[in-house]
């Protein structure tokens, strides 16, 4: 994908960028080559957004196009609802007070050039801001206000307004943003789309390994993908993509969610979607959810502090606690006794008004069914770590001990453990999930249903191999081809 930096006139950006293009917004707008230009990255650095000006039309009709524009038209919307601070999130309300606590004055007004700020110590609050409102200058004014500093207003800033000292800092910003952490690649004649693969290579236990994610690219760029791994720091660069994969665990409070909610907003194929990450991260929805749609899963009491004595009677003890957005056996505690089960359920009634009771069922192995599109996609045993009731075993010290893995061609796998899975993720949605359950005999009951299932090499591709890998991008080629098709419609 080619980049265009729109200004407008020509001696507004003086740089020399390789693979990036310098034209006028009256250019961009009105030359024939560059209204039918196709995978075209646009940089709109006009003097004025205002309605219906030219910087406001460069961005409009970038999306139009079929450009990605940077500002979109609706960030450009957004920034003009940002003087309510409520419209920031709470990671940089949080970074707001951290990143001012020691300036003396009762105001401060910082601009943000490609992400970064002129002062060091605002360098995470500049790219935080930019990532919730991706622009290329940016200007915030804030007020220390009772006893918190609070966002007065925040908005693009015009090129001509930045200030003559700070040039040299913006150029080397644009540099950095266009080169150095973004470096143009060599698109191939055959890719047809840019996929976006997110991940947190800080992160212990990901979705997926190593070898994985090079399954998954490679997978990929045989089906005509050009593939970019992100992380969280590329927010901003989101819309450039067709396609948006998260191989981060997911959450609802989190950058994830943000990641997904904007992709989605943007028309792009997401997995996982936002809703899916909404409705699977939340064990109350589910334990609800199946109730409703009868399928089946252990006897469940929708735990509040007003309802405790129905446990005991109800479920019994042992029984099993879940707080509602418990992850990887994290959050998820066997209580022995009424005293432990009263000590427990109150630490975990503190974060959260609504938890989880069920009763206990041990078994030697979980069923781990992955879906895709609403169809199995690979099979998998998990067995109890040693000595104990879970897959994963926890210790005080951080240590972690897992159980066995058997994997299986889903031929092999009983009708009625594929019938509930299935049942289960279709009642999510239609993307990828990896789906949890106990079999007894005949009777299968659904633990969970995760939005963000593990796919390792070596473990759920033991069967499929690299066709999981390729299984998985067929479905992104699929919805995107469905795009295109309603588009032109």
């Amino acid at each position: 994908m080619s980049g265009v930096v729109v200004v407008d006139h020509r001696g507004d950006w003086p740089l020399n960028i390789p693979g990036i293009e310098v034209v006028t917004a009256w250019d961009y707008l009105t030359h024939e080559d560059l209204t039918r230009a196709r995978k075209v990255r646009v940089y709109n650095l006009c003097r004025s957004f205002g309605y219906q000006t030219t910087g406001y039309y460069v961005s409009l009709l970038a999306g139009a196009r079929g450009h990605k524009p940077l500002p979109e038209i609706t960030t450009i919307q957004d920034l003009k609802l940002a003087e309510s601070p409520r419209i920031l999130n709470d990671e940089i309300e949080e970074l707001i007070q951290h990143s001012l606590a020691r300036i003396g004055s009762a105001e401060y007004v910082m601009n943000v050039y490609f992400g970064r700020s002129m002062a060091k110590r605002h360098e995470r609050l500049a790219r935080a801001l930019f990532n919730q409102f991706p622009a290329p200058l940016l200007q915030a004014k804030f007020s220390y206000r009772g006893d918190e500093w609070r966002v007065d207003t925040l908005g693009p800033i015009a090129l001509g307004e930045v200030p003559g000292s700070h040039h040299a800092f913006l150029y080397e910003a644009a540099q950095d943003y266009f080169v150095r952490r973004r470096p143009l690649r060599v698109r191939r004649e055959s890719s047809r789309y840019d996929l976006a693969i997110l991940v947190n290579e800080d992160e212990k236990e990901p979705p997926s390994n190593a070898r994985a994610l090079k399954s998954f690219e490679r997978a990929a760029e045989d089906l005509g993908f050009d593939v970019e791994f992100i992380d969280k720091s590329d927010y901003g660069h989101v819309a450039e993509f067709d396609a948006l994969f998260i191989r981060e665990t997911t959450a609802v409070n989190h950058h994830t969610y943000r990641f997904a909610r904007r992709a989605a907003r943007e028309g792009l194929v997401v997995v996982d979607d936002p809703l899916s990450i909404l409705r699977a991260a939340n064990k109350v929805f589910l334990a609800q959810l199946m109730e409703r749609l009868r399928i089946p899963q252990p006897n469940t009491v929708l735990l509040h502090s007003r309802n405790l004595k129905q446990v005991a009677r109800e479920l019994g003890f042992p029984c099993v606690l879940k707080q509602p957005d418990s992850q990887f056996s994290k959050g998820v505690i066997k209580v022995e006794s009424e005293s432990e089960f009263r000590r427990a359920a109150s630490e975990m009634l503190e974060r959260s008004d609504l938890i989880i009771a069920q009763s206990y069922e041990p078994t030697e192995y979980d069923w781990r069914i992955g879906v895709l599109d609403g169809q199995p996609l690979y099979a998998c045993r998990y067995f109890m770590a040693k000595g104990h009731w879970q897959v994963v075993k926890r210790a005080g010290n951080g240590a972690i001990v897992e159980g066995g893995h058997e994997t299986l061609d889903v031929k092999d796998v009983p009708a009625a453990v594929l019938n509930v899975a299935l049942q289960a993720a279709r009642a999510i949605g239609n993307g990828l999930y990896g789906v949890d359950l106990k079999q007894f005999g005949k009777v299968v009951k659904v633990i969970e249903v995760n939005d963000n299932p593990n796919i390792d090499h070596g473990v759920e591709d033991l069967v499929l191999k690299e066709a999981l890998y390729r299984k998985v991008m067929e479905y992104f080629i699929k919805r995107l081809e469905q795009r295109t098709r309603e588009q032109a419609r």
